[in-house]
């Protein structure tokens, strides 16, 4: 029989709730940097260090800077963690000890970095005015003072060559990464493979192979020392664009496919103006990495001591083998002469480098503000209502520009 509302079974009883606010949930954070980390910091550091005398110079007969240093350090890492955990306990001494240790990686990474373009900084500055980039060495004999003489060709020379390199290589790079990404034939797997091969190879092995292929049948130019910077670009260029293409999300693929699109218009109108700042951001690393090559242009170029504007006419110069050839001599002026060209060759470097920065930034911002499909632009994929899609994704009436069906 079924029993009535007054014969069903009572509900469970349910736990008793205590009375008050419930205590917050305890959990382990670690705590910001105060006045007294920083002192718990030096203080571990001086107490290392006084052990570190007292085992060199009193208990051992221990000597040698690097290994008092060494020394020094292992025992810091060792006070340093006991202090920790004694004061905040083993989780923010684990954290702190690791947070030192990735800072004394990257000091010790900067330190040749900052040795080296202080050095050439502190050497070529002096002879660095205006005749260094309107003057040539036409003129210029072993014993002219340092201020005679600059380097005019070599700037010449490295642009033009630099910019012809990058003309061949972007467009092969570009559509190599297409095809490995988005096309993805029969012979992805064996472009992939040379690819990741003439990542590693040697800058002089690609100057011979323009020695013996071109040079030899015509002569030394700049546009052969062009092909041999080429040829070191494109494996870079391919690499960071392929990278650049994979963060595509499949979903515009799939959109713009799903529209009627085919696969080349996809890739040409969705795909790569999408990662256009990342492809472009690989072009100037790959920039930077020719214009500081030697071994490709002393093997294709030669070297010329004066102005040379037709890269296909004979021998031409740049700014690497410019300090190449002037640290070569004995000479004092000669070798301000070479720190000024290296000087110079840094900040070319170091303006790419900036400009890819500056690039990759005002992409990650675009990108946040305002989405790049968000926004019809041309080329765009155009977006159709719903109730217009007939099979397969394809839109049943042509649209006009405003969005709308046509009758």
């Amino acid at each position: 029989m079924l029993q009535g509302p007054a014969e069903a079974s009572p509900p469970a009883s349910l736990p008793p709730v205590p009375d008050g606010p419930r205590p917050p949930d305890a959990k382990r954070r670690l705590r910001s940097w105060r006045r007294s980390d920083v002192g718990e910091l030096f203080g571990s550091m001086l107490s290392a260090l006084a052990l570190t005398w007292l085992l060199f110079f009193a208990l051992t007969q221990l000597y040698g800077a690097a290994g008092f240093v060494l020394v020094w350090y292992v025992l810091f890492l060792v006070v340093y963690w006991l202090v920790e955990r004694d004061v905040h306990g083993s989780l923010v001494a684990r954290d702190r000890l690791a947070a030192v240790v990735i800072s004394t990686g990257g000091v010790l990474a900067l330190v040749p970095l900052t040795l080296t373009i202080g050095k050439t900084v502190v050497e070529g500055l002096p002879n660095l005015d205006l005749s260094f980039f309107t003057n040539d060495m036409s003129t210029t004999g072993p014993l002219s003072p340092p201020g005679e003489g600059g380097a005019a060709h070599s700037i010449v020379g490295t642009v033009e060559q630099v910019g012809i390199a990058t003309l061949i290589a972007v467009p092969l790079a570009v559509l190599t990464a297409v095809y490995l990404n988005e096309v993805r034939g029969r012979l992805t797997g064996t472009i992939r493979f040379f690819v990741d091969a003439m990542s590693g190879l040697p800058s002089i092995v690609a100057g011979l192979f323009i020695y013996a292929v071109w040079v030899l049948r015509f002569s030394y130019s700049g546009f052969a020392a062009a092909l041999a910077l080429a040829v070191l670009m494109l494996p870079i260029v391919t690499r960071t664009a392929v990278e650049m293409l994979r963060l595509v999300p499949d979903g515009l693929r799939e959109a713009s496919l799903a529209l009627g699109a085919p696969q080349w218009r996809t890739a040409l109108q969705v795909v790569l103006p999408t990662a256009r700042t990342g492809i472009v951001t690989a072009v100037i690393l790959g920039m930077a990495r020719a214009a500081g090559e030697t071994a490709p242009v002393l093997l294709t170029a030669l070297g010329n001591t004066s102005m040379e504007w037709n890269p296909f006419a004979g021998p031409q110069d740049d700014l690497p083998l410019f300090v190449w050839t002037q640290i070569r001599s004995s000479v004092d002026a000669s070798v301000s002469r070479a720190w000024t060209g290296a000087l110079v060759l840094i900040l070319l470097v170091l303006f790419l480098f900036a400009l890819a920065r500056a690039v990759a930034g005002r992409a990650v911002g675009g990108s946040r503000s305002r989405g790049r499909l968000g926004r019809r632009g041309r080329g765009a994929p155009m977006l159709v209502p719903v109730e217009d899609i007939g099979p397969f994704g394809v839109a049943a009436r042509p649209h006009d520009q405003s969005g709308g069906s046509r009758s």
